[in-house]
This record gives structure tokens, C-alpha cells and sequence, in this order.
């Protein structure tokens, strides 16, 4: 072998040189490569020439060594250096580090999965975290609900801007003083309508009626004829006569002036007749003529016959008299109205006003009454088969009195003197009740009428109702309510106590809503909250305290019919008793799970104290509850306890509950009221107020951070945090064993094992820091120092070739 073995060895060491010279040149080039794992070569002997294997000691020789000859070096490996390199802050929170081992997971251009330790990552257009080279990076995804799901590696996304949260409230926490001092709260607010009428009872049509000044009996054609023998009537005696119309119904006119009559002496014996010839003429309202008169020499007049008009009537002196003439004339302005009537049944209400008749010193003719309707065949009305008349006085133009009861189509004279009518303790006399038959819950709504003065007002039409009210001084959120051809009054009382959150007995099973005192003139018994339709009136009892109040003022309803036309009926709702007790009210806006903001009202009135306690009761109205039926907005009431010290012992019923329906949010939405923060000393006034609560608006995503676990947790606008997803890195057994792709990527060798896959820090992977970056471990120092001993090793193994050369050449000069 000889010489020839040098050159082949001596190559051998300029090869690994140039190797070593190549990995280190590589380490230096790469001294600010995020990321970047040095490598360093490993040298190992090559082949080597045996030329004696020694022999192991004997009794004549202690042994030799085997003698052999190296053929060379050759790199047996080139190792990375997977050491941590040094950890720099970045400005960037999708900036990377791995303190430990691990290797990020990114997706390669086939879809396979490569590794990396270069945390530069930044968003693409679809909001994934990528490499500078595309490659994105995988971790564990999340769903609508923003859990994590650990079921299979995807890109991770952070959608700045684009992505929107929400946060339903769960608790809301109530701070202020609930003093113990002031009234208690045992008394409610006690608003009521007018007194209602019932529009499917008719109302009689009085414009056919006609009033006049009755007819007065005319003297100046009768004509007088004395028979003597014929009669009783006593000789020489002056009698007068008085004649009066009459109609069907037996009233009569005004009577006439008197007619006076002396019998002529005669014998002296009573056995005198007078005739009368030519007794008055009636017109057509009247029918008769009642002929009155009076006693021998008397002035009283009284009835002796009723005959035909225009006639002859002979008084014999033998008929008894019977009443006396009624001379009563009225004078004055008189006005009438009528009702229709059937006894047992309450009258309908009364007919327009009739007149006024200016009358002196006569009586008030009234004709063509009319017929009252029949009932319809399945009722709705009595059977009314009279007509009642009613009159003003003459001192009272306002105030009507019963006159009399006539039968339908009949006429009347109206002689009742103003003290006759109006004298209400006498039997029968009694005024007019211009309300008429009033309602009952069955009413239906298109039928209720309200009186205003002397007219009647329906005012509810088929449409769209708008109803607003007030409580403790406070404007509730309007509510509608359609009015159809089947909604009953008590369809509508029904929604207007929920609508204005008024909470009943039931509304608390274990500690009932209490009763209120009863201060009405006139009542008496405990006043339970509610709505009521009592005596034709709806009533409206409050709960108590001040603020529980209900009011409901002349604009409180509107009603939109069919053709957009807009009516404000009055109904003229008013208070009969004051609320009374300490009270206090806090609002607040609490979301729902989509964040849709709820407004949620608190009231708390002072219920109760004792020597040793105090006791509030909470009620809670949210204007936003969607029930699935009707308007209700009471939500929630409970109990408030403090010691005797002024603190906070317990509350019931804590949880407000309220529905959702017709909205796609978890219904019913339910968050806690804590009172635990409240106080039950003494102060001037109760106060309540919500100090905070934890449900948001929606939010857009505005920042994220990368916490040391790999959690992405996304910040929004609103406040919330939420989970974005978790990185997951990677580990192997033998991380030497990794293929270098390139681009600062690493791929699943044959002698790397499988990877251990995980989150930072469990199952020995190291931890994450976000906003910063790991730094190339390259060693310039060592490196260079190791360059310097490769050339080195170069130029020395260069020599070697030289020398064996220069050893040739003096071989090939022997001669």
C-alpha cells in the first residue's frame, strides 16, 4: 500500500474538512434565523489496515499489541442541536416561542403535517394564523359555542373584526339602604273608570218625538139649557164647570177657564138639570173631553164624566163627583228623556235630551213614543215593553226625574209639578241613570260605552290598541292588544294588569303577596291586588307602596282601525285611594343570550318590621318579557330581611326569570339578584340601585392573546373573552432523527419515533410564550473557532497529499 494509502487517507480528510466547513458555514448563515437549530458534525475513523493482531502473554513472552494502520476519517453524522435558543420580545401577540421542547404543527403544501420551531405567524385573509411561507398552523378548533373541540387537528383561526359575542347576564348585584324607618307599605293605589254602559242594550230613538204646549179647553162655544124637574141640582145656586181634554192614556190637557152656571129659583125644590151644548173641540192627540165641576155655591172642581168632544152633556146633579181637578201648571224650561223599561230589568239608557219646551202656566204635550226593538233570538237585551219619561225642573236643568210610565205609541200630558217629581222619598219618585245597564266581563269591547256628559262614546273599534301606563311616576312601555269582534272587556282587563305588571297573591306560593287596606268611603274588607270589574267600573288594585302606584292618564290608549285612522279614547280613569309606604326603585339593562339588551325594573316597598327585623318585598317588571301569551311583565318577587344591626340576613326567591318567546334566545332568560350587599339602617329615604351586572351587549373580536397552555383566547369590544382555540405542539423521542424541509421545517423521520402530541406544558412539552420569539442557537463564537481548526485540518490534510507527492517524485528519480 505504502504511499498510495496517504493520498486516499489524506482525502479523506479534506472531504470531512469541506463537510465540517459547510454545516458550520450553514450554522453562521443562519445566525438570525428565527428558529434555527444549529448542527454539528461527527467525525469517526474509517477503514484501517491490520498488519499484526498481537498475541496475548505467554510463560516465555508477556505479550504484543496489535499494530494497524488508518485508512482515513469520515462523518459519521451531522447532529442538530435542538438546545434553546435565546427567547427576544416581539411586537407581535401571533409572534411565537417554545420554552422546552415541542415543535409547532403546521400544514404542509400536500396537507401533511411538518414541524417548525419558528414562531413568526401571521393572519391570512381567512383570519389563520400562517407562516411567512403559508404554511398554516394547526391546533384544536372550536364550535358555535366557542368550546374547543379536541377531536381532530385544524387551522387555527382569529377573526378580528368579523366575529361577534354575546353574554347573557347571570347575576346582578343590588347595592343601597333599605331603611327600616317611614310608613309601611299597607296601602295601595286604587284607580277605577266611570261606571261603563253596554251598548248591545238599545238605546231608545227619541227623534220621532214631538213636544208641544198642551191644549187648553175652550168655554166659548158651550151653551147652557136649565130643565127644571129633571135633575138635582139646587135652585138658585151658582155652579161651575171646568173642561179638560184627555188623551188614549188618560192625561190631561190644561184645563179650561171655568164656566159659571146659577140655577134659576123655581119651586125651590132641587130637581133641577143644566145642559151643555157645544163642549170644546180636542185636537187629534186627544180623544175626550172631562167635564168638571163644582159643588152648589163651591169652588173645588171635581170629575163628573168624560164624553166625547164636541158633544152634549147634561148634568143632573145625581152622578157622585169623583177626583179632584189636578189645576197644576208648569212654568219654565223643561227638557225630557226616555227610557225603555221592563220591570225587573234595569232601563236602558236614557234618549237624547228632548227640547227645551218653554211652558208658562200650561202642561207638555209628548206624542209618538217609540216601539222598544225585540230582542234578538238568542238575547242580549230584556224584553222592555214600556217607555219611562223622565223631566228636568225647572230651578235644575241638569238633574232629570222620573215622570211617568207609558206604553209604547201613546201620547202624553205631563202636568207633575217640579216638587212632586223631585221629592225622592216619596214612593216610586226617582232620578235617571244616565250610565244605564253597565257591563259585566262578558261585555264584549266593540259594545262598551262611556258617557261624557249627556253623549255616549264607543270607544273602542275593531283594530290595533296601544296601551301605556304609569307606575310609581314612572312611564311603562306601551303594550298592544288587538281589538277584535270577539274581545271581551275582560280580555282587555286581563292585559292591562299584565301589562302593568301587577302581581297577585299567586304570584308568591310561600310568602304571599299581601292585601292592601281599604280607605274608600263607603267599603270596607282587605283590597287584594288585581283587576276588578265591579258595579260597572273596571278597577285596578296596586300593589303596595308608592312606587306600585298605577296611573293611567286621558292619553293611555290609542286605537289604530283598519284604515290607519288613529282614536284617543278617554276613559277617564281616576284615583278612589292613595298608595301609602316606603318604597324604592333601581333600573337596570340586563342581555339575553344573543345580547339583546333588557330592560328590568326593581322595586322594593317596606312590608313589614318588627323589634328585631325588617322585611322588604322586592317586585321585578321587565318591559321586554315576551310571554308566550298576553303582555305580562312582572317577572319576579321575593323577601329582603335585615337584623336589628341594619344587615343583610336573607332573600327569597332570588332568581328573575324572564321569557323569550318569538325570539330565538334561551328562554326563559334567568339571572340572580344579589342583595347581599344591601343595607337595613336607618336613612331618610329607602334607595336601591344596580351596581353591576355580568351580561353584555355583542362585541366584535378586537384583540387576542396566546396564553402558556396554547389557549387562544379572543378580547371583544364588549368585554367578554372567549376561547379561539388551542395550539397543540408536538414531541419526539429523537428529535435529531427530524428531516430538515426546509423553510425552517421539519418533517417525521424513520428514527425520530412518533410524535407525542400535546398542549404546552403537559406530557413534557414545553410551554408557549406569545409576543416573543426564540432565536437562532447558532454558537458564532464556537462555530468560528471550529472553522478555524476545519481549515486547519484542510491545509494540514493538503499537506499530506503534497508530501507524498514530493515522496513520489524522489522515488521516481532514482536512477
Amino acid at each position: 500500500m505504502g504511499l498510495a494509502s496517504s493520498l486516499s487517507t489524506a482525502l479523506t480528510g479534506i472531504n470531512a474538512a469541506e463537510t465540517q466547513i459547510d454545516v458550520l458555514g450553514n450554522n453562521l448563515a443562519n445566525s438570525q434565523t428565527v428558529g434555527f437549530k444549529s448542527s454539528e458534525v461527527i467525525f469517526a475513523t474509517q477503514f484501517l489496515q491490520t498488519l499484526s493482531l498481537g498475541a496475548a502473554p505467554s510463560t516465555d513472552n508477556g505479550g504484543t499489541d496489535p499494530r494497524q494502520t488508518g485508512l482515513g476519517v469520515q462523518v459519521s453524522g451531522i447532529s442538530p442541536n435542538f438546545s434553546q435558543g435565546t427567547v427576544q420580545i416581539s411586537s407581535s401577540p401571533s409572534d411565537l416561542a417554545i420554552q422546552g421542547d415541542g415543535l409547532f404543527i403546521v400544514q404542509g403544501s400536500s396537507n401533511e403535517q411538518l414541524y417548525t420551531r419558528a414562531g413568526i405567524f401571521k393572519l391570512n385573509s381567512e383570519n389563520q394564523l400562517v407562516t411567512p411561507t403559508g404554511n398554516r398552523l394547526l391546533g384544536y378548533g372550536i364550535d358555535d359555542q366557542f368550546r374547543v373541540q379536541s377531536t381532530k387537528l385544524v387551522p387555527l383561526e382569529i377573526p378580528l373584526g368579523s366575529e361577534a359575542v354575546a353574554q347573557a347576564t347571570k347575576n346582578v348585584v343590588m347595592e343601597g339602604t333599605l331603611t327600616p324607618t317611614g310608613d309601611v307599605a299597607d296601602t295601595a293605589e286604587v284607580i277605577q273608570s266611570p261606571i261603563l254602559g253596554d251598548a248591545a242594550v238599545p238605546r231608545p230613538d227619541a227623534s220621532g218625538i214631538s213636544l208641544a204646549s198642551s191644549a187648553i179647553a175652550s168655554t166659548a162655544g158651550v151653551t147652557v139649557a136649565h130643565n127644571e124637574g129633571s135633575g138635582s141640582l139646587v135652585e138658585g145656586a151658582v155652579y161651575q164647570y171646568k173642561f179638560s181634554f184627555v188623551d188614549a192614556s188618560g192625561h190631561e190637557s190644561v184645563p179650561s177657564a171655568p164656566l159659571s152656571v146659577t140655577v134659576p129659583p123655581g119651586d125651590s125644590l132641587p130637581n133641577n138639570a143644566i145642559t151643555l151644548t157645544g163642549l170644546p173641540d180636542a185636537p187629534g192627540e186627544y180623544s175626550q173631553v172631562r167635564v168638571y165641576r163644582t159643588d152648589a155655591n163651591g169652588s173645588e172642581f171635581k170629575a163628573l164624566d168624560t164624553v166625547a168632544t164636541g158633544g152634549v152633556y147634561v148634568d143632573d146633579g145625581n152622578t157622585v163627583p169623583g177626583a179632584t181637578l189636578d189645576e197644576t201648571l208648569l212654568n219654565g224650561n223643561y227638557s225630557y228623556m226616555i227610557t225603555y223599561y221592563h220591570a225587573g230589568d234595569p232601563e236602558t239608557r236614557p234618549s237624547i235630551v228632548m227640547g227645551p219646551q218653554n211652558i208658562v202656566n200650561g202642561r207638555v204635550q209628548l206624542s209618538d213614543f217609540p216601539a222598544p226593538p225585540v230582542p234578538p233570538s238568542g238575547g242580549g237585551h230584556p224584553p222592555y215593553d214600556s217607555v219611562r219619561i223622565y223631566r228636568n225642573t225647572a230651578s235644575d236643568q241638569n238633574s232629570f226625574y222620573l215622570v211617568d210610565t207609558v206604553a209604547p205609541g201613546q201620547d202624553y200630558t205631563d202636568s207633575k209639578s217640579d216638587a212632586e217629581i223631585s221629592n225622592l222619598t216619596l214612593p216610586g219618585n226617582k232620578g235617571i241613570d244616565l250610565d244605564g245597564p253597565s257591563i259585566d266581563s262578558n261585555t264584549l269591547l266593540t259594545n262598551v260605552v262611556r258617557r261624557d256628559g249627556l253623549d255616549y262614546i264607543n270607544p273602542f273599534t275593531l283594530g290595533s290598541l296601544e296601551f301605556e301606563a304609569a307606575k310609581g311616576g314612572r312611564t311603562l312601555e306601551s303594550k298592544q292588544f288587538e281589538v277584535t269582534a270577539t274581545s271581551t272587556l275582560q280580555d282587555l282587563v286581563s292585559f292591562m294588569e299584565e301589562a302593568m305588571g301587577i302581581q297577585t297573591q299567586g304570584s308568591d306560593t310561600t310568602n304571599p303577596v299581601p292585601g292592601s287596606k281599604n280607605t274608600i268611603p263607603g267599603e270596607t274588607g282587605t283590597l287584594l291586588p288585581g283587576a276588578y270589574i265591579q258595579n260597572g267600573r273596571i278597577r285596578f288594585v296596586s300593589n303596595n307602596g308608592v312606587d306600585n302606584a298605577l296611573d293611567i292618564d286621558l292619553t293611555g290608549f290609542r286605537v289604530t282601525d283598519s284604515s290607519g285612522v288613529v282614536n284617543v279614547p278617554n276613559m277617564a280613569f281616576g284615583s278612589v285611594q292613595d298608595a301609602k309606604g316606603q318604597s324604592a326603585v333601581a333600573d337596570f339593562i340586563a342581555y339575553d343570550t344573543l345580547g339583546v339588551p333588557i330592560r328590568t325594573r326593581i322595586t322594593t316597598v317596606l312590608e313589614s318590621r318588627t323589634d328585631t327585623s325588617t322585611t322588604y318585598r322586592w317586585y321585578a317588571d321587565s318591559a321586554d318579557n315576551s310571554a308566550r301569551d298576553g303582555s305580562e311583565i312582572s317577572v319576579g318577587t321575593g323577601l329582603i330581611q335585615f337584623d336589628g344591626n341594619g344587615n343583610y340576613i336573607s332573600a327569597t326567591n332570588t332568581t328573575v326569570a324572564i321569557d323569550r318567546f318569538d325570539l330565538p334566545s334561551v328562554s326563559p332568560m334567568e339571572f340572580k339578584l344579589d342583595f347581599t350587599g344591601m343595607s337595613g339602617l336607618a336613612t331618610s329615604e329607602a334607595s336601591i340601585a344596580a351596581s353591576r351586572q355580568d351580561g353584555s351587549p355583542p362585541g366584535t373580536l378586537t384583540s387576542y392573546v396566546i396564553g402558556e397552555d396554547g389557549t387562544i383566547r379572543g378580547v371583544f369590544s364588549n368585554g367578554i373573552a372567549r376561547d379561539l382555540g388551542q395550539l397543540q405542539l408536538a414531541k419526539f423521542s429523537n428529535p435529531e432523527g427530524l428531516e430538515q424541509r426546509g423553510q425552517n421545517l421539519f418533517s417525521q423521520g424513520i428514527n425520530t419515533g412518533l410524535p407525542i402530541q400535546g398542549r404546552p406544558g403537559e406530557n413534557g412539552i414545553g410551554a408557549v410564550v406569545s409576543g416573543a420569539l426564540e432565536l437562532s442557537n447558532t454558537d458564532i463564537g464556537g462555530d468560528l473557532v471550529d472553522l478555524v481548526l476545519a481549515s486547519t485540518q484542510y491545509r494540514a490534510n493538503s499537506r499530506v497529499i503534497t508530501a507524498t507527492q514530493q515522496l513520489f517524485d524522489e522515488l521516481l528519480n532514482i536512477r
